[in-house]
């Protein structure tokens, strides 16, 4: 009996010297105790990054702007900022489940951007509160918190918020978003990129890229502030792009003209359905949720 209470005891001793150790260890480094996006897999705990978990009609909290909106209303890939001094900006966004998340405004209510001075402008920038987050995550309530690249929060999403009718905002934008197969389909988890590729980051990709064959018009190009240009060799085409650990690519695209040319190049689609960007010697390959490429691109200088 006392053999069993004495074994007992210095497990119990060995447990909080492990504790204490660990405690010191993060005082140590002060990166470690420095909020980060959680990089998660896709099974076990990931199942509580799941990025289909931030559709809904959310009450913007802790935001620095406060004239910049009060509702975040996400819905399969749309966005709309709800109750800026514009009215209501509309956009896209991009998530993933190891707590990327991307955000671009690019249109407002036609009725409010022509009677109020500024609104033009405001409806083609990204409010700088929300250019600057680029990760989630979910409190000790299961409620989301928006990140910046430091870690730090930016905004605390409430659930529940009720929009009101305002002039041109569709129906749509007043019921609480659905999670539906499409959005499932979109936010799925992607694959590792393939052993063959050198994982790409965001200072690699800067510059301008020519895909391999199709129209000579065609290209892509990644600026510094986050944007990305291209054109299929007879429409422009834009939209904003971020990078993560692994290859991780996610990007949107914004309204786009439509002509018709023979050879043309669909450089948006290749860049909005990639989730993984990698190297195959000096070209770009990207790669769609399941691992199968999406198009490659040589440097153009």
């Amino acid at each position: 009996m006392r053999s069993e209470k004495a074994r007992q005891g210095r497990l119990a001793t060995l447990v909080v010297m492990g504790v204490l150790l660990s405690a010191c260890a993060r005082q140590g480094h002060p990166e470690a105790a420095a909020t980060k996006p959680p990089a998660m897999g896709t099974t076990g705990a990931a199942e509580s990054m799941a990025p289909e978990m931030l559709i809904g009609s959310w009450t913007l909290v802790d935001v620095a702007d406060t004239g910049a909106g009060k509702i975040l209303h996400l819905a399969d890939s749309e966005l709309h900022l709800i109750g800026s001094h514009c009215g209501t900006l509309g956009g896209s966004w991009r998530a993933n489940d190891e707590g990327v998340f991307l955000a671009d405004v690019w249109s407002a209510s036609t009725v409010v951007v022509e009677n109020t001075p500024g609104c033009e402008k405001a409806s083609q920038e990204t409010p700088g509160w929300l250019r600057s987050v680029t990760a989630y995550q979910f409190d000790g309530a299961g409620l989301p918190v928006l990140l910046d690249g430091r870690g730090q929060a930016v905004a605390r999403l409430i659930p529940g918020a009720t929009p009101t009718p305002e002039p041109d905002k569709a129906d749509s934008v007043l019921e609480p978003p659905m999670v539906t197969d499409e959005a499932r389909r979109a936010l799925t988890p992607a694959v590792a990129l393939p052993a063959t590729l050198v994982p790409a980051d965001q200072r690699q990709l800067i510059g301008r890229w020519a895909p391999k064959s199709g129209h000579k018009a065609a290209y892509l190009e990644f600026t510094a502030d986050g944007e990305w240009h291209g054109s299929d060799g007879c429409n422009d085409q834009s939209g904003r792009w971020i990078t993560a650990a692994g290859g991780t690519l996610l990007a949107t695209a914004r309204a786009a003209t439509l002509a018709f040319c023979a050879d043309s190049v669909p450089i948006e689609q290749w860049v909005t359905t990639a989730r993984r960007a990698g190297f195959d010697g000096k070209v770009l390959v990207l790669l769609n949720a399941h691992g199968s490429e999406t198009g490659r691109l040589s440097p153009t200088s």
